[in-house]
């Protein structure tokens, strides 16, 4: 992390331009969390997220409908058999201190992401690429056997290892965002450093300051900047929404990224308009330490899965109607159909913990020997809310739970190296297909913070993948799904829907299903 003096000293360069515009349209967003990074290859959240799609640019990008569209390629072919495209990338492309993006960027981007000596966690998303895996888990050792080869400085191509539906969406993922060669070679990991990094994006970063905010600026470079209505933005590290509500209505966030469900009948009637309820492709739930006992045992699991009353987490709890969750992939997911359920979904609430209570008997646990667990959650109100229902719904089962909050960071941290009994955890999808959220289930990858692991489901992953018919794809990919939810490898809660507050004077802002909302397409009147 940078020392703050460094960044102060490193951003008043850029007071003298900040003071001259005074009357310059910024954008004042509060963004949630504090970003780990802004290294593209070192990012898992949506609030990250946020900051890195306004700064960097792929290969292809997402307009205002997060529809894919050309980014710092103008057009680009795929062969016949599906597994081959061909990149031409847009004339005079440049990074953020004047010198040319090339097919080189991409290429050394690529190699860095699935090269294990940097321990990407989402190297997994570029899998589909060929080779990529293979040289992620080391048995392929040169590099310039992955599938991605410069033709020349204008002209990239990649290679798949089959044909993939999803692909270019996956393109618009920040994994796929070009890196600068010349930066990263010179500077190592003080690359990302403010007065080292240079971007490819509409904004660069000129000032980041750790549990604060990151301040962009229009990068003069990009070749569309005259297009810009918006001068920059501040993203400001709040995690505290009730709070963040308050400098809403005070004028100094011009859009909340999440608020405070209790709020939401209040803003629909106090601020008509200003709140958005959407659709949104993402699932909230809980996972169990399938490595550790009690929870490697599929009773216990399917017990305090069974006991969650979902049909009132939505329209009581939070409010906001999130639609109860009883499958793994959300329904309306691309290239998929209608997903597979849980078996009980249908039955009574009654009945579904009767069932829970015989099935932590058959566990071991009763009165005389109650199951305790920890229950942890990253500080958010509407969390915690969920958190405090949940362990009210276990306690007729004689379950007794410890709840524990911690920071965004820390909480995820700690996940991901297996400090968890009971974690919450949400899944935005990287790209519109099932693939991205059965994936987070397979055997070693990062975001499995669970660890449940089971051979038969991975194999079906691998066999979905290497299907090229997309409904028999589908078929196998049910299965798999199927088979994670009779094993309760996770307890999935409900759907998400996307929840912002955006202030009358934004225009440009579009409600879509994976709550998208880059900084380029917006505008502000006066």
């Amino acid at each position: 992390m940078n020392q703050f003096t460094k960044k102060f000293l490193a951003s008043a360069m850029f007071g003298t331009l900040l003071a001259f515009s005074a009357h310059a349209a910024t954008l004042n967003i509060h963004n949630g969390g504090d970003p780990q990074s802004l290294d593209p290859q070192k990012l898992s959240g949506d609030w990250e997220n946020r900051i890195a799609g306004d700064i960097f640019e792929g290969l292809v990008t997402e307009d205002a409908k997060d529809n894919p569209v050309p980014g710092q390629a103008e057009s680009w072919t795929i062969s016949p058999d599906g597994k081959v495209y061909t990149f031409k990338l847009r004339d005079g492309i440049k990074w953020s201190d004047g010198q040319p993006v090339t097919a080189g960027d991409f290429v050394f981007a690529f190699q860095r992401l699935v090269d294990p000596k940097n321990a990407a966690d989402y190297a997994y998303l570029q899998f589909t690429i060929k080779n990529a895996e293979k040289i992620n888990k080391g048995e392929i050792t040169d590099l310039n056997q992955l599938g991605v080869k410069a033709i020349d400085d204008k002209t990239l191509e990649i290679t798949l290892e089959n044909p993939t539906p999803y692909f270019l969406n996956a393109l618009m993922h920040y994994t796929a965002y070009p890196l600068p060669k010349h930066v990263v070679e010179a500077k190592g990991q003080d690359w990302v450093k403010i007065g080292n990094i240079v971007t490819n994006g509409p904004y660069k970063p000129v000032e980041w300051v750790p549990g604060s905010h990151v301040t962009t600026v229009k990068n003069d470079q990009w070749y569309d900047t005259k297009d810009l209505k918006i001068d920059g933005a501040k993203f400001f590290v709040l995690e505290d929404q009730e709070a963040a509500l308050k400098r809403y209505r005070a004028g100094e966030f011009d859009i909340m990224t999440d608020f405070p469900t209790d709020q939401y009948e209040w803003m629909k009637k106090n601020l008509p308009g200003q709140a958005h309820v959407a659709p949104f492709l993402a699932t909230y739930y809980y996972v169990l330490n399938a490595q550790k006992p009690p929870f490697n045992d599929k009773r216990v699991r399917q017990a305090l899965s069974m006991a969650v009353n979902r049909e009132v987490i939505g329209p009581q709890i939070l409010g906001t109607q999130e639609p109860p969750a009883y499958s793994w992939v959300p329904p309306g997911t691309a290239n998929y159909g209608e997903p597979a359920y849980v078996s009980w979904k249908d039955l009574p609430y009654k009945d579904k913990v009767e069932e829970a209570k015989k099935l932590l008997a058959e566990a071991g646990f009763g009165p005389d020997h109650p199951l305790k667990a920890q229950l942890r959650y990253n500080t958010n109100d509407n969390h915690k809310r969920v958190a405090v229902a949940i362990a009210s719904m276990w306690k007729p089962l004689g379950v007794q739970v410890e709840l524990y909050n911690a920071e965004t960071k820390v909480h995820y941290d700690e996940m991901q190296r297996g400090q968890v009994e009971i974690g919450r955890a949400g899944w935005i999808a990287d790209y519109n297909d099932p693939d991205n959220f059965l994936n987070l289930l397979t055997t070693g990858v990062a975001m499995n913070y669970g660890r449940w692991s089971n051979p038969d489901y991975d194999k079906l992953i691998k066999e979905g993948n290497a299907e090229t018919d997309i409904g028999k794809r589908a078929e196998i990919f049910k299965k798999a799904e199927q088979l994670a939810l009779d094993d309760s490898a996770a307890i999935p809660l409900y759907y998400y829907v996307s929840k912002n507050v955006v202030s009358p004077k934004i225009e440009g802002f579009v409600d879509n299903i994976q709550d998208i909302h880059r900084t380029r397409w917006l505008s502000m009147k006066e």
